[in-house]
């Protein structure tokens, strides 16, 4: 089997690439290799390497910076999604496009379930939310939305807390937007159990949208608070005690995007049908964060 992976020094690619290497050949690309906003260069590139299957987690994720470079922003989360998908049409192979929760508004109370309308707040939402659209014009598709993604490589929430406990004297952190972290170790697990189940099971009928996080949901402050306490759980010194976390509203925190208040989703249609397990977001991050010290204690 030959693999197109994008955005392999991405969080969710370069896990990708480090699991998937079990199924056969990865072809791992990044913007230096192919420019994903460059679409006869993405035609060019996949007629060259015929893949068997396309595997998409690139993204422009600047959410602010999308506000002033809306352009380079839909090309590369809305055209370039539209041109992998034709190509895999064309070579009639599966495509697996990685989404967000920044589709939606995030007013609705409970978790979003696939089918609920979305609603965009952002340039980024809308490019992804259109990426979505531009996909689902191909049958063999496989979308997978997901939420507040971590890990020990690249820039999240959950290494930006942990290095301000250890620099700072104080730390505000918004309390009012609700969501369920999720590791990009996740991510790419249950991306192998699809990819497998679409190559074993000849008669695959499963494609289509679905939601998956990690199990549990938590705001911001509740997540910086868990992060110090696991951390001093495992005996490191923080400059930055629990009671100097101070919860804050997003009103007080201004963006230059709008981020959605409920980023929760709703996973039970991927459970059901992959049927999957799902672990806890704070088993994740205890996971995860053990990571990241073993790392820098390498340094």
């Amino acid at each position: 089997m030959k693999i197109l992976l994008t955005g392999k020094n991405g969080q969710v690619g370069f896990e990708l690439n480090k699991k998937l290497s079990s199924l056969g050949e990865i072809i791992a690309i990044d913007r230096e290799v192919l420019d994903l906003s460059n679409s006869d260069a993405i035609r060019h590139f996949i007629d060259q390497i015929r893949p068997d299957i396309i595997i998409n987690p690139a993204a422009y994720t600047s959410v602010d910076k999308a506000e002033s470079e809306s352009n380079i922003a839909f090309q590369i989360n809305s055209i370039a999604p539209q041109i992998l998908a034709e190509k895999a049409e064309e070579l009639n192979i599966p495509l697996i496009h990685f989404s967000t929760d920044y589709v939606f508004d995030g007013f609705k109370k409970e978790a979003y379930i696939e089918t609920d309308q979305t609603n965009p707040l952002s340039v980024y939402g809308k490019t992804k939310c259109e990426g979505e659209e531009r996909v689902r014009n191909y049958c063999k598709h496989i979308i997978l939305r997901t939420s507040w993604v971590f890990g020990s490589h690249g820039k999240n929430f959950l290494k930006t807390i942990f290095r301000l406990l250890q620099e700072k004297d104080t730390i505000n952190v918004i309390s009012d937007q609700y969501g369920s972290p999720t590791s990009a170790s996740l991510l790419s697990d249950v991306t192998l159990n699809i990819v497998n189940k679409i190559f074993i099971n000849k008669d695959f009928d499963d494609f289509g949208t679905y939601h998956i996080t990690c199990d549990g949901s938590i705001n911001w402050h509740q997540y910086a608070i868990f992060l110090a306490q696991e951390a001093v759980n495992l005996g490191l010194i923080l400059r930055c005690g629990l009671n100097q976390i101070y919860p804050i509203s997003s009103i007080d925190y201004p963006t230059t995007a709008s981020r959605p208040l409920n980023s929760k989703l709703n996973c039970e249609k991927l459970k059901q049908t992959f049927m999957l397990e799902l672990p806890h977001w704070q088993d994740e991050v205890k996971r995860t964060l053990k990571e990241i010290i073993k790392i820098n204690e390498r340094y």
